[in-house]
């Protein structure tokens, strides 16, 4: 890159809008010539008003800092003219350019032109499975030095580097993939096309000899084919001593527990004699490791794989990543492990060519393409939840998945499922999650045929799977989207270029495009009426309100089914106009250029989508059935447009043991673990939703007594008893205890809800408040990224609190110090309008049996049990586990929920008493 030169900006200003009076505080510009970084300018500026006190705390800067440096009229001249003849880059060049042409602009100093680069925008397309963009994430991920986020003159020259970086990874791909790079690059925001363009000129001087294969001219890293080793004879460990001194070996910080060596005992047992057994594991005894070398060592003796199954591929892959070597290391032999998930995760690489031969134009899909060419040099798997993608990303990610088994040709040694598939033959542990473990396809059907065992991990799951797995939505906002590309006649759409193909090929009829058209306005008429009458008052009358969501059983709005069956019709008639208007060059597919056949293909693939949508439609409105429960959801604030209608089934116990099935009829061993299988009151209350038959025994294994001796348990006893005051009451209070124990605890802070609604009003209440704005505050539904990544942002801030609903309440591992106490907002009970839960009690009150005592609080009990879970992961932690909601002790069942937990000190107090005796605590 020696024909360019770079000025790397930073600024840290009193606020966002120059507009409105902000100013900069602090300014620096890195340079790079030929590659290194040659002159570094850093100042600080006077903003000439009080810098504000999150700022300062923010950045470091104070009011003295800057007390002496000039204001930026002073040196406005001075910047200008050092910027001219650079390519301006920043991490962020929407904030940092506009903000310094405002104030350029403000001291009548000639305004900067020339090339910009974003490096937010230039590392999405090199970096495609960074976990966070953010200069401190993305800085740290890669190893580029950042002492101080929020200084200008560190963020600079990290940025500067992340520059470098960048430049020095484009230059390292195949030319082949620059080339394509490049010719999509002028769509983008900043300059980047000159980086392509000179990157290109620089492979084609060297000859650079590409080693990856391609794929219709597209470079691509193939999969590895697994080979079963040979000469390994692993021996389970028999005794106490035997297990300890591998897990020893294994673990530098190991310490022997009863209850994880009896576990391992267990599933081996199990696998080998083929009996099924439902065992529950305390939090941090070493569950993973406990089952999965059993389960390798089962595998490696029947040369047949044992299958594991989780709830989350996050999960899945962190058994990959970490236990499976741990298995190896301790075998002191390979373990081959691998991860399949369901076919849609993986891409098609025939899609893909198709739709970059089809000239997408819009900025979202272009900016993915260039994503993927770049991941397609580097990726091991075709799992396309390694990107990390924005919104619109999605929606052209979602036209690449593989949707069908049928592959042609080319596409056998390039299918990246196709090659998992054939890898679990010779693998020994397969790692899968509960969705595909209860799917109705051929990958699970390959998958479990040559199995020889079962281990269900976070079993209980399995029953919330069961019912999302099953589920049939209904989306008005997708079926807008899809209706949308289809009818759109703008120049760079699929319809406007399949008719000037027609034209072309003189195999366009006018009569057909008109009935085509006809069609489709019949469609949307009948779809619209359709929409009316699920969405007209009669629905709102009846609906429940939770938030500013409606939740309406279907069964109960008296709409028209003759509407709902026209719909279904012209529905059916508009498929078949679209095959007929495609259907001449269906005949002559031979005689299609690859391009032309990659608009037909595009064309296929949206009517298939609307044939699919039939499907849905008739299964929702005009099926009649028991099986199930369906309920439709709204938001009055954007109606229709947040309009779905849901079908699911719900019982749990019929859907888990057909999928089974085939593991029980080969008489094959299967193990079910979790850390939460039993209630006090009903030891058989999860297995009985998993199936499990009478006589499948359930162990329960019990933590070291000292396990918990670092944890304690307060009961807030002056917070309003939730069921007699408002929520906007009950918000103030949950906000200022909140505010209170995060003072006194520094954060390392889960607040755990079980409404989004109340988590977002709370969140608001504290933000706006300014009481805690030195630290950090990620949100559930608020804060952007996947659970994933708001933990990693939880663990990577020592000043952090995270606002969370449901998915926090388990599956979520924060050991040691990270987490320092949990703060449950009420307890967590099944909202009684909830669909699922409803038809669920519905149930049991129409047997004669109590839905209260026998469902919805066993089901309480064992999340509030997984919420506990979260605080102590070894018995080296400690925390305070906080419970806001006074039915605890008020409620003759609140001493069931405590009776569940571990036996840990009990504290009933006030709030102003916890905080004094959380202070005395950290004080010491």
């Amino acid at each position: 890159m020696e024909k360019l030169k770079f000025a790397v900006v930073d600024l840290e200003t009193t606020g966002h809008s120059p507009e409105k009076g902000d100013r900069i505080i602090q300014i620096a510009i890195m340079f790079i010539e030929n590659g290194e970084l040659v002159k570094e300018y850093v100042r600080f500026v006077n903003p000439g008003q009080p810098i504000p006190v999150f700022i300062q705390e923010l950045t470091g800067i104070s009011e003295q800092d800057v007390a002496s440096a000039p204001e930026f009229g002073e040196i406005a001249l001075e910047v200008s003219e050092m910027l001219t003849g650079w390519v301006f880059t920043a991490h962020n060049t929407q904030f940092d350019l506009p903000f310094l042409q405002k104030e350029f602009a403000r001291c009548a100093v000639p305004l900067w032109q020339g090339r910009q680069i974003d490096t937010v925008e230039l590392a999405k397309i090199v970096f495609p499975s960074a976990v966070s963009y953010r200069l401190k994430e993305l800085t740290e991920e890669l190893s580029i030095p950042l002492p101080s986020a929020h200084r200008a003159d560190d963020d600079a020259k990290a940025a500067a580097y992340l520059l470098l970086r960048c430049i020095e990874k484009v230059e390292q791909l195949p030319e082949r993939t620059i080339s394509l790079l490049h010719k999509r690059s002028f769509t983008l925001k900043s300059d980047i096309s000159v980086l392509f363009h000179l990157a290109l000129n620089g492979r084609r001087s060297r000859t650079a000899d590409d080693h990856l294969p391609r794929f219709r001219g597209i470079p691509y890293r193939r999969a590895g084919l697994l080979v079963r080793p040979e000469n390994r004879h692993p021996a389970f460990p028999d005794s106490r001593e035997a297990k300890d001194s591998l897990l020893r070996s294994t673990y530098a910080s190991y310490e022997t527990r009863a209850s994880q060596l009896e576990f391992m005992d267990t599933a081996w047992d199990s696998l080998q004699r083929g009996t099924e057994v439902m065992v529950e594991v305390p939090t941090g005894m070493g569950k993973t490791i406990s089952y999965l070398l059993p389960a390798a060592v089962h595998a490696i003796q029947q040369s047949r794989p044992v299958i594991v199954s989780t709830y989350t591929n996050h999960l899945a892959d962190k058994i990959i990543g970490e236990e499976a070597s741990a298995v190896a290391s301790a075998l002191s032999m390979p373990v081959h492990a691998v991860v399949l998930k369901g076919r849609s995760h993986y891409i098609s690489l025939g899609k893909f060519a198709e739709l970059l031969l089809s000239g997408e134009s819009s900025y979202d899909n272009v900016f993915t393409e260039m994503q993927l060419l770049v991941w397609l040099t580097e990726t091991a798997t075709g799992d396309l939840n390694e990107l990390n993608l924005s919104g619109g990303g999605m929606l052209y990610i979602d036209r690449v998945r593989k949707r069908s088994s049928k592959l042609q040709e080319d596409e056998m040694d390039a299918d990246y499922h196709r090659l998992a598939l054939q890898n679990c033959r010779n693998a020994d542990l397969v790692i899968t999650n509960h969705s595909l473990l209860l799917s109705d396809g051929d990958t699970r059907d390959r998958m479990i045929e040559d199995a020889s065992g079962l281990i269900v991990d976070e079993a209980h799951q399995l029953i919330h799977a069961a019912y999302k797995t099953n589920e049939v939505i209904f989306s008005f906002t997708n079926w807008k989207y899809v209706m949308g590309q289809i009818s759109s006649e703008a120049e760079d759409q699929i319809s406007s270029r399949l008719e000037s193909l027609l034209v072309r090929k003189k195999m366009y009829r006018s009569r057909k495009k008109e009935a085509l058209v006809r069609a489709f306005d019949s469609f949307l008429k009948a779809f619209d009426d359709s929409v009316r009458e699920l969405v007209g008052p009669e629905s709102i009358r009846r609906g429940h309100v939770k938030g500013s969501r409606l939740h309406i059983e279907l069964d109960q709005i008296p709409a028209d089914r003759d509407i709902l069956t026209e719909a279904d019709a012209a529905l059916g008639r508009l498929i078949g106009c679209m095959e007929e208007y495609a259907g001449a060059l269906v005949l002559e597919t031979d005689s299609l250029s690859p391009k032309e056949h990659a608009v037909l293909a595009e064309w296929q693939y949206w009517t298939d989508e609307l044939r699919m949508k039939r499907g849905e439609w008739v299964e929702l409105f005009l099926e009649e059935g028991e099986d199930g429960t369906v309920w439709m959801e709204q938001d009055e604030r954007s109606i229709p447009g947040s309009l779905q209608v849901i079908k699911s089934p719900y019982d749990s116990a019929r859907v888990i043991r057909k999928a089974l099935s085939p593991f029980f009829e080969a008489g094959q061993g299967v193990v079910w673990t979790s850390g939460t299988m039993t209630v006090k009151s009903d030891e058989r209350f999860v297995a009985r939703q998993l199936g499990a038959q009478a006589d499948v025994p359930v162990k329960k294994l019990l933590a070291p007594a000292h396990f918990y001796k670092g944890a304690q348990l307060f009961i807030v006893e002056d917070m309003p008893d939730i069921q007699q005051v408002s929520q906007a009451e009950y918000v103030e209070e949950v906000a200022e205890a909140v505010v209170q124990t995060v003072m006194v605890t520094g954060g390392r802070l889960f607040v755990l809800f079980t409404s989004q609604d109340m988590l977002k009003h709370t969140y608001d209440l504290i933000y706006d408040s300014g009481l805690l704005e030195e630290y950090a505050l990620i949100a559930q539904g608020i804060s952007s990224g996947s659970r994933y990544r708001l933990l990693k942002s939880f663990r990577q801030y020592g000043k952090a609190v995270l606002f969370g609903t449901n998915s926090f309440w388990e599956g979520v591992d924060v050991p040691g110090n990270d987490l320092s106490a949990i703060i449950i907002v009420r307890l967590p009970f099944s909202s009684p309008s909830e669909p699922i839960f409803k038809a669920k009690t519905a149930q049991l009150n129409k047997h004669g049996q109590n839905a209260f005592s026998g469902y919805a609080l066993p089901e309480a009990i064992l999340r509030l049990r997984q919420g506990f879970g979260r605080l102590i992961r070894s018995s080296e932690d400690t925390g305070f586990f906080i419970i806001l909601d006074r039915r605890i002790e008020t409620k003759s069942y609140g001493k069931k929920f405590l009776e569940a937990l571990p036996d840990v000190p009990v504290k009933k107090v006030s709030l102003a008493r916890m905080v004094d005796e959380l202070d005395n605590c950290y004080n010491k």
